[in-house]
């Protein structure tokens, strides 16, 4: 991430990210309450340095049944504290409680019926309390990058949590489209990772061009809130102050067969950033992928900074499902990342 373009002439401050899993809080908004009634079971769960997984399969195992029948809308970081919804299969009448699932890294905060399961994808978003120690910096300066970010927002890149260390899923992906076989499970990761380098790479000559969330002749636009999409169309004084109103976003393409939908200018950028990594876009077409688009810009919401004392300051915000928050505090605060540190000179 490093390497990326940044959009606000780079971070003001430096220090450390997760001294503790404590200081990175994240609070899954699934965006509905479940009904009450039906086959699934809703187990609204409180995890600390647990990956959402194992937390699924450990579910499974007190409830007595398959580890397929538990599912989650989206993965919660290991290192950290988190909130998060599982759903459990259990037609008939069976009931749970608390005390059936009690466990030792991981609590139960809420058990509730409803009638569908919960999907991957199925959250609105996630709320975020992250506390940054050791601080150094401008403060003052930091506080105008806040304010800048909470207005224009930050480039929606892709996290390091798709890449793997050193981008390793991205070389994977290349050897993969290269003839090696890899597991069905290993596969999705890989194409991700590819598909989502590509889409970092576009944005970040947006980001270089200055209209990373501005107009550009060609653009395709998605509508704050959700994710549809219209365009290209001419580029009226309208659309421009819907733009910069923050009521519609320009999109980047997520490399995939069939035509692009962007056209001129913006069409001309996507193609040549897709020639120029024409192995990995050629791997994307060839395993089935299509075209799709993903908003170029990601706007916090009820973005606040509070200095807990002089040199440790806590960040707090909303994220729309999708978005990254290390792709934020970026644009902030340069980190090193202690917990991954030592658990990575642990071995």
């Amino acid at each position: 991430m490093s390497a990326l373009r940044l959009a606000y002439g780079g971070p003001p401050l430096r220090g450390i990210l997760r001294a503790t899993p404590e200081d990175f809080f994240v609070d899954e908004d699934l965006g509905f309450a479940p009904d009450g009634a039906g086959e699934h079971v809703f187990v609204r769960v409180e995890k600390r340095s647990a990956n959402t997984d194992w937390v699924a399969r450990e579910l499974a195992r007190l409830a007595g049944i398959r580890p397929d029948a538990v599912s989650y809308a989206g993965m919660k970081d290991r290192h950290a504290v988190t909130r998060q919804t599982f759903s459990l299969h259990l037609p008939g009448k069976r009931e749970l409680d608390a005390a059936a699932l009690k466990h030792a890294e991981f609590r139960v905060l809420d058990i509730a019926r409803h009638s569908r399961k919960l999907k991957r994808g199925a959250l609105e978003g996630n709320r975020f309390r992250i506390v940054l120690r050791d601080v150094q910096g401008d403060r003052a300066a930091a506080q105008r990058t806040i304010e800048r970010i909470a207005t224009g927002g930050v480039p929606n890149y892709f996290g390091v949590q798709r890449f793997g260390r050193d981008d390793g899923n991205v070389r994977r992906a290349l050897t993969m489209f290269g003839g090696r076989r890899v597991p069905r499970q290993e596969r999705s990761l890989l194409l991700s990772a590819a598909r989502s380098h590509l889409f970092n790479c576009i944005l970040a000559r947006r980001v270089a061009d200055g209209d990373w969330n501005a107009p550009r002749e060609g653009d395709v636009w998605m509508l704050a809130g959700s994710h549809s999409i219209f365009g290209p169309e001419a580029l009226t004084p309208e659309l421009r102050d819907r733009c910069m109103s923050g009521d519609i976003a320009p999109t980047g393409a997520l490399w995939g067969s069939g035509e692009l939908r962007s056209a001129a200018a913006t069409a001309a950028l996507e193609r040549a950033v897709a020639d120029e990594y024409g192995e990995l876009a050629a791997g994307l077409v060839a395993n089935g992928l299509s075209q799709e688009r993903r908003s170029l810009v990601l706007r916090p919401s009820e973005l606040v900074a509070e200095w807990l004392s002089e040199h440790d300051v806590a960040l707090s915000f909303y994220l729309t499902s999708g978005a990254y928050a290390t792709v934020l505090l970026g644009e902030i605060c340069e980190t090193s990342d202690q917990t991954r540190a030592l658990a990575a000179d642990s071995g």
